[in-house]
């Protein structure tokens, strides 16, 4: 749920004020994708997300999510961000 929260927030602080989301489950991992319409992220953009220094206050949702799931996939442009979580049920 903090990993789904994270991205909500992104979503709706830096892609224009909305977002939208999708939960489901498949072959053993929940998933969901939050995506925005946005300017998307300045490339490059490395995957996993780096962690951010200790005193930066902001830039930490990609981080966390990426740390408290099993998978995160993210895919940006000028048409906006989409990045898809999973973790294993079982």
């Amino acid at each position: 749920m903090v990993a789904a929260n994270e991205l909500l927030t992104n979503a709706v602080r830096h892609g224009g004020g909305q977002g939208h989301v999708a939960l489901w489950q498949e072959d053993g991992f929940v998933v969901c994708e939050v995506s925005d319409h946005g300017d998307g992220l300045p490339e490059p953009r490395p995957t996993p997300p780096p962690r951010p220094a200790t005193d930066q206050t902001g830039g930490w949702g990609l981080w966390l999510a990426g740390e408290l799931t099993d998978e995160l996939h993210l895919t940006t442009g000028a048409a906006g961000t989409t990045v898809r979580i999973s973790s294993r049920t079982s």
